[in-house]
């Protein structure tokens, strides 16, 4: 049976992207389908960057960040068992300007050595370097703004994530590489992208709380996939509706209601690859999932 907090009145300052996955998880939230306990939540959608950074400063009570950032703070955050983007060919793809190039070795010069990236402590520019090393250039700009600038040849390289996974073809781009299947073929392990974290400082009974009001309204968007699309649409670069579905069903899967053993280990091995990159801090820093 689950324990009920007496005093609500503090709302839960919540930030989450605009990324169907996200939106569609928290859909019932958003929309009141479901009961919230008497807790009130105050919901900002933001960039996946913007989160991070907020995260980073000590903004957010709750928010949805990428696991490589979640690194970098990983003693004063928990990890919420539900909500994770975590799974197999989930991951972000390395899109090229051209045919038959890659970063650092294809490329003579200037602008066409560049790559594009999502954002500095986003796990799909951990995956960049740690397979492709410290040396390409790297410009971090708004995922959305990626692939667009791709096509005006602003750059030969982009990590794309979100639902250009499902469209990149149709704009005329190129692939080099899938970093999430190269991580699942080094690993034997889920790629974990992000999930939603909450600070330490947290009462224990309200993170239980939080916790289970998310893991509803996550099997509510299941239980109710045609309702969820309106509210993807609102926020969605693509609105499709095929395309949000695709997307759902690649990332909203069995370790977003719950991470699970596979899930858990999968952050363990992220965890030390971060630290083999160079690009996070304390080896003894692993991220920790709230049990409830």
């Amino acid at each position: 049976m689950r324990d009920q907090v007496v005093n609500n009145s503090t709302p839960v300052k919540l930030a989450i992207s605009t990324c169907p996955n996200d939106t569609f998880a928290f859909h019932a939230i958003l929309n009141n389908k479901i009961d919230l306990q008497g807790m009130k939540f105050e919901i900002e959608l933001l960039d996946i960057q913007e989160l991070n950074d907020g995260l980073l400063a000590g903004q957010f009570e709750v928010a949805k960040v990428s696991f490589h950032a979640a690194l970098q703070v990983a003693d004063e955050i928990s990890v919420l068992p539900s909500g994770s983007a975590l799974g197999f060919g989930v991951g972000p793809l390395l899109l090229a300007a051209q045919p038959a190039t890659s970063p650092g070795t294809s490329i003579d010069s200037g602008q066409q050595s560049l790559t594009l990236c999502p954002g500095s402590h986003t796990t799909a520019y951990m995956l960049f370097r740690l397979f492709y090393g410290m040396d390409p250039p790297v410009e971090h700009i708004v995922f959305s703004d990626i692939m667009p600038a791709l096509k005006n040849q602003r750059a030969g390289f982009g990590v794309c994530i979100h639902e250009g996974r499902f469209t990149w073809e149709s704009q005329g781009l190129y692939l080099v590489e899938d970093l999430g299947t190269r991580w699942e073929t080094e690993t034997q392990s889920p790629l974990p992208l992000g999930g939603i974290v909450i600070r330490n400082s947290v009462e224990q009974e309200r993170i239980r709380q939080i916790q289970n009001i998310i893991q509803d309204s996550i099997q509510y968007g299941l239980s109710h996939r045609q309702e969820t699309i309106p509210t993807m649409k609102r926020y969605a670069q693509e609105l499709d509706d095929k395309v949000l579905l695709q997307h759902v069903d690649l990332y909203v899967n069995q370790w977003t209601v719950e991470l699970g053993d596979a899930g858990r280990k999968a952050l363990h091995t992220l965890s030390d690859k971060a630290v083999a990159t160079g690009l996070t801090g304390n080896a003894s820093d692993r991220l920790g999932v709230f049990e409830v």
